[in-house]
Order: C-alpha cells, then sequence, then structure tokens
C-alpha cells in the first residue's frame, strides 16, 4: 500500500519564508556595508594620495666648536730684499737661488772704480789738512812762546791760536770722509742679513750696478722659511670669535689630504672697507720645508661656538620675495612657514643661526606653491636595517645553494 506524502500546514510554510526573507536581507545588508566600507576606502586613499606628500627630518644640532674655511696665502717669517748701496759691476755672486745661507755670508762682490778714486781723494785730503794742522800748531806755540817778552801782541796770538782750531776741524771733517768712504766701501761686499735661503737673484756677473733705494730690482732676496707667516681674511661676523693663540690647520694644493698645524699670532684689530673683512696673521713651522712661501693655502680655523647653530639640508630653504624661510609641519600635518637667518653656507648643508627649534620638523624638499596652513601627507621614515642583521643577510646570500 503505497506511503501518504507529508503535508505542511500554513503556520510551517510561513516560517520558511520567514527564515528565506531573513537571509535574503541579511545577504543585502552585508553587500551594501562591504561596498560602503569599500566605498571609504577607496575616498580615503584617493585623498590621500590627492595630499602632497613630504619627507620631514628634524634639524641636526651644531657643535661646541665650528671650523671656518677661508683661502689664504703663505709669506716667509722674514724676507729681505738686498738692494746696491754702492755702484759698480758685479765682480762675483757666490749664492744662487735655493742656497741655503748663514747671517753675514757673502752673498756677492761689486767692482766700485768711482768709489775707489773717491775714496783715494778723501785719504789725501786728509793727509794734507792734517799737515796743515800740524803746521798751524807748531806756529801757534811759537806765538805762544814769544807773547810773554812782549814781541807780538794778544790778538795775534789769538789769531794764530784760532786757525790752529779751524786746522783741526779741517783734519776731523776729512778723517770723517775718509770714514764714510770706507764704510761705503764696505757695501761693495754683500751679505746676509740673517739665517735662511736664496729665494732670488735678479744679477750676474758684469752687470752694471746702481746704487738702488729701494724701487728698483732687487739684487737678493733671502728669506727664513724655517718658519712661515700665513695670512687670511676673516668676515667681520667672525671677527670677535678670533682670539690671540687660537688653533688652525693649513692645507696646500701640493701636498693634498695634509694638514699642517698654525697658531693664529696677531690680528690688525680693524676692518677692511673694501673687503668688509678683518686680516689674522697665523704662524706655521716649517721646519722639513714642504710649505712653499708665497703660495696659496686654504686655511681652517677652529672658532669657539657659545651659541651651536642647528644645520639643514640646502635643499630645505625657500628664497623668494618674502625673504629666506623654511617649511615646517606641525603635530597637525600642517605646513608652518618660518623665517631663518643663515650663520655658515656649507654648500650641501646649511647652518642656521635663529628661527628654528631642535623639535621642529623640516621639510627636506618643499614642493611648489608651499605655503602656511597647507595640509601634507609625511612619508613614513626607512627603517634602517641593524648592522648584524645586514651581516647576516650578506653572508646567508654568498652561500652556495
Amino acid at each position: 500500500m503505497p506511503s501518504e506524502a507529508p503535508v505542511h500546514s500554513p503556520r510551517h510554510l510561513r516560517k520558511i519564508a520567514t527564515s528565506l526573507l531573513l537571509i535574503a536581507l541579511a545577504i543585502v545588508v552585508i553587500g551594501l556595508v562591504t561596498r560602503y566600507l569599500d566605498h571609504r576606502k577607496l575616498r580615503e586613499w584617493t585623498n590621500t594620495q590627492a595630499l602632497p606628500t613630504v619627507v620631514v627630518n628634524p634639524p641636526n644640532p651644531g657643535k661646541n666648536s665650528a671650523s671656518l674655511d677661508l683661502p689664504g696665502r703663505i709669506e716667509a717669517y722674514a724676507r729681505a730684499p738686498i738692494y746696491a748701496r754702492v755702484s759698480g759691476y758685479l765682480k762675483s755672486w757666490k749664492a744662487d737661488i735655493g742656497a741655503p745661507v748663514k747671517a753675514g755670508q757673502l752673498l756677492a762682490e761689486i767692482e766700485t772704480p768711482d768709489l775707489d778714486q773717491q775714496l783715494l781723494q778723501a785719504k789725501a785730503d786728509l793727509a794734507n789738512a792734517e799737515s796743515a794742522a800740524k803746521l798751524s800748531a807748531t806756529t801757534a806755540k811759537r806765538w805762544q812762546a814769544m807773547l810773554g817778552s812782549d814781541a807780538v801782541s794778544r790778538q795775534e796770538v789769538d789769531e794764530k791760536t784760532t786757525d790752529l782750531a779751524n786746522k783741526q776741524a779741517l783734519v776731523k771733517s776729512a778723517s770723517a770722509n775718509v770714514e764714510r768712504y770706507q764704510a761705503m766701501k764696505g757695501f761693495a761686499r754683500i751679505l746676509a742679513p740673517f739665517d735662511g735661503m736664496v729665494t732670488a737673484r735678479s744679477t750676474d756677473i758684469g752687470a752694471l750696478i746702481n746704487a738702488g733705494s729701494g724701487v728698483g730690482p732687487e739684487l737678493f732676496v733671502v728669506s727664513d722659511t724655517r718658519k712661515l707667516r700665513a695670512y687670511v681674511n676673516v668676515p667681520q661676523n667672525y671677527a670677535p670669535a678670533i682670539k690671540i693663540g687660537g688653533k688652525a690647520k693649513i692645507s696646500v694644493p701640493e701636498h693634498p689630504g695634509k694638514f699642517y698645524p698654525a697658531t693664529i699670532e696677531s690680528s690688525s684689530q680693524s676692518i677692511n672697507a673694501a673687503s668688509g673683512a678683518m686680516l689674522v696673521q697665523l704662524l706655521v713651522n716649517n721646519a722639513t720645508g714642504e710649505l712653499l712661501p708665497g703660495g696659496y693655502a686654504l686655511i681652517s680655523l677652529d672658532l669657539p661656538n657659545d651659541k651651536p647653530s642647528l644645520s639643514i639640508p640646502a635643499s630645505a630653504l625657500i628664497f623668494d620675495k618674502a625673504g629666506l624661510r623654511v617649511a615646517t609641519v606641525d603635530s597637525a600635518n600642517k605646513v608652518v612657514i618660518k623665517r631663518v637667518t643663515i650663520a655658515r653656507d656649507l654648500g650641501n648643508v646649511i647652518e642656521i643661526a635663529s628661527g628654528l627649534k631642535n623639535e621642529d620638523r623640516i621639510i627636506e624638499s618643499p614642493p611648489d606653491g608651499v605655503e602656511n596652513g597647507l595640509l601634507v601627507h609625511v612619508a613614513a621614515p626607512e627603517k634602517a636595517v641593524p648592522a648584524a642583521q645586514a651581516n647576516d643577510t650578506a653572508k646567508t646570500a654568498q652561500k652556495p645553494s
């Protein structure tokens, strides 16, 4: 006998319909919510992409001491251009350029025929004056003896005595003239004024020598190169930091990478109106002779810095009609423009004297049209890989598979 089909009551059917309706409604709601969330994420991503993305970093603190690099020149500690004091012809020279000399060493000799004749004439004049004075002395003595016998008058005796005094004065004058010519003859031997080195020779044997007054070309130049003087013009704003005894370093093109210690010896204590700088003199030891006088040098001055400055990348500067400014980002990621003053321009790095704080977030490369209140997106800083982890990764990469 066949089985009968189950009969569902209307209540049971309504329950099934209600369940299906609720399931369908839940599916619709879930779809709508999912679509809304996806739309909101897309809108947020779009808004984020529309904001300028900037890289920010705090300014680097300065040091307690600063190094000021300036071009300068090197000169010998003592330099003496030697001129001839007498005229004549160069008989011989004893020291060429580059030769070390001692104080009083003979450098050259000059033949002085005119001076020799003048000296002979002066000696003859002295002999004549001495003879005249000797005769006058004998005459005056004789007349003094006759004064007691009333053979001569007092006036005649005084005249003879006066004539003796005149003749003795002429002897002294002639003797002084001889000594003058002898002293001039001594200048025919050109001597080194101090220990040093001959750095120039502009004469030769047989050359006509004219007595110079420091205007014409010198015969020799003797320089003391064991110590050198370095001269540098320091800008006015750094002049107060220059102290006698301060330290510096010198480098020259012919010895790249090598530095020579120097000490500030003196300064002009005045500002040159043309250059706006103060001339500073430094002392450099050159016992090895590596530094050449008269050359160019780069001088690095160590200056104390009581108020350390902040340094930022040069790309962070904004220079327009409003002046020199820097763009920073506040806690709400909005741009704040700050006016700054520069302490030193080091090329890729700029030292700021005022206008920034240590906690400021500086935009390294401000976008075009940046202004106060602009909302920006701050790029996340790159995470540095620890050195130990980097070494392990490199070793793993080098292992053969």
